[in-house]
C-alpha cells in the first residue's frame, strides 16, 4: 500500500511541475512570436 501511495504523489508532483512550467511557457510565449523569437540571437546587449 506505500508504494501506491508514492508513486501517486511523486506522479501528482511531476504533473503539478509540468503544469506550472506549461502556464508559464505559455504566457512568455503569448507575449512574443517566432519571427521575434528567431532574431533573438542577434539583440545587441547592454
Amino acid at each position: 500500500m506505500n508504494v501506491i501511495a508514492l508513486t501517486i504523489l511523486v506522479s501528482s508532483c511531476l504533473a503539478g511541475i509540468f503544469v506550472v512550467c506549461f502556464i508559464g511557457e505559455f504566457r512568455r510565449s503569448r507575449n512574443s512570436s517566432p519571427e521575434r523569437d528567431s532574431l533573438l540571437p542577434f539583440e545587441d546587449e547592454n
